[in-house]
């Protein structure tokens, strides 16, 4: 049987789509639930109510990316149980416990007042509203803690013993969680999520200035985006850099595979483009700037970086999918700052909301954050192959005793009805960017907290859906 139709290929093909297709929107709603917590601050702190109509409307392209989030990652953890059931024994006592703190205090967090955040705008007062949007924006945080803390011990594990069974178990969960690549992991994907809602916020509204320059909401969008583009990509940047070399120190093997090194040498050339070749051990038609890769991973212009020849060939991960992914993520990070430091020429110029060439790069770049997330996502678990435990367990030996067909056919059902549902609700939430901002067409009613008779969750519906036929 061909390694293209073997069930852990299949399997690990299933997890891949539908994490790809849960990861967008975490990486989308953790930074917009920060966006929203600001927009709401600074209406309360300065009362003006463009920020409230800025608020309004990503309120509720938040809580459908929110909900269409939520629903594609119960998806996967059944795929633990069904797909991958040795690794769930044997790795089960360390991540089982993390993944469920991340339920009982981040996910209860984020679902105790997200409520309050989408319908208590005219229920409950501005401060206690303000608190429960900050709560959720802390929420979201705290779940990504939790979440990149067991992805991070899959790739460095530390604190661990094993038992009599051959089950890692938690000898120091200090050690577990603030395992050695979480900081630098969590940091990372923290600001990549930043990174992300910024330039969809920037694209959204680069989008209605262009056809309305005057819109104040639209500007605001595009002035706040623009800035988390100027200060944060570099950032971001140095954040990468530092990340990498955290993997150069304890996953080398990645780190060969990222830069396309098969030979173990000093003064290492940084190699921009080329086609590895596994086979022959070299990466052919390489375009190399000399010394560059030994000076960014050692910091010193002769410094020696191992090469894949290191290791056997089968410890070695996928060579081309690495080097590929990782160049698309950081020529896309280059971009950001360049976009970034591009707003920031027109704004001292006093031509930010002016330049329409800007505005349609922006508009472009809309997407980079999530293909970007993507990228990432790719160089870190591919590179970590072939375990699914670096250097611990294998991933051909955590696989259920489960047969191809079975896991073709389960992959197959996944792709018809996540391209229907998500499709779908990505459509909707295109159509939400869709509408011009502050034309009173979106989120909850506008106005001051009413305690008016009649004022049901039913009776706003129906009002809000007559205004909209009259508008029409």
């Amino acid at each position: 049987m061909s390694d293209f139709m073997s069930a852990e290929f299949l399997a690990r093909a299933q997890f891949a789509f539908t994490v790809a297709f849960h990861i967008i929107f975490p990486a989308f709603t953790i930074g917009l639930a920060s966006y929203l917590a600001v927009l709401e601050g600074l209406w309360l702190k300065t009362k003006d109510d463009a920020y409230l109509e800025a608020f309004r409307y990503w309120l509720k392209i938040f809580a459908v990316a929110f909900g269409m989030g939520v629903v594609s990652g119960i998806v996967m953890s059944y795929q633990f149980g069904t797909n991958w059931a040795v690794f769930s024994d044997k790795a089960g006592p360390v991540i089982g416990p993390l993944l469920g703190y991340e339920v009982l205090s981040a996910f209860f967090l984020e679902a105790g007042f997200l409520g309050i955040m989408l319908f208590g705008m005219n229920k409950v007062g501005k401060g206690l509203h303000y608190f429960a949007t900050l709560m959720v924006a802390f929420g979201t945080l705290f779940s990504a803690f939790w979440i990149l803390s067991v992805n991070s011990w899959m790739q460095t594990p530390a604190g661990y013993a094993i038992n009599d069974v051959g089950q890692f178990v938690a000898a120091d969960w200090w050690a577990v969680v603030f395992n050695p690549s979480f900081p630098y992991r969590l940091v990372h994907m923290v600001l990549a999520a930043y990174l992300t809602t910024a330039f969809v916020v920037g694209a959204v509204g680069a989008w209605h200035l262009l056809k309305d320059r005057t819109n104040r909401p639209a500007r605001i969008m595009f002035s706040m985006a623009m800035w988390m583009a100027t200060i944060v990509a570099p950032i971001q940047i140095i954040a990468g850099d530092m990340h990498g070399l955290n993997t150069l120190e304890h996953q080398p093997r990645k780190v060969a595979a990222m830069e396309g090194h098969y030979e173990t040498k000093a003064g290492v050339p940084l190699i921009l483009f080329g086609i590895p070749n596994d086979e022959e051990e070299r990466v052919d038609y390489a375009i190399e700037l000399p010394n560059v890769a030994s000076f960014i991973l050692t910091h010193d212009w002769n410094g020696t970086i191992q090469g894949l020849k290191e290791w056997p060939k089968e410890d070695r991960p996928p060579t081309a999918v690495v080097f590929w992914a990782f160049r698309i993520m950081v020529g896309l990070g280059l971009l950001m700052a360049a976009l970034g430091l591009w707003s920031l020429w027109c704004r001292v110029r006093g031509k930010l909301h002016d330049s329409d060439l800007l505005k349609r790069a922006a508009v472009l770049m809309g997407p980079s954050g999530f293909i970007a997330v993507l990228a990432g996502w790719v160089v870190t678990e591919v590179g970590r192959q072939p375990y699914t435990v670096y250097g611990l367990l294998r991933t051909s030996d955590s696989l259920s005793p489960i047969a191809a067909p079975a896991v073709a056919t389960s992959l197959a059902i996944f792709a018809i009805v996540y391209f229907i549902v998500f499709g779908a609700g990505t459509m909707y939430i295109l159509r939400l960017m869709g509408k011009t901002p502050g034309d009173g067409s979106e989120g909850p009613e506008k106005g001051h907290p009413s305690h008016a008779a009649g004022t049901t969750p039913v009776a706003a519906y129906e009002n809000h859906v007559s205004k909209e036929g009259a508008a029409k």
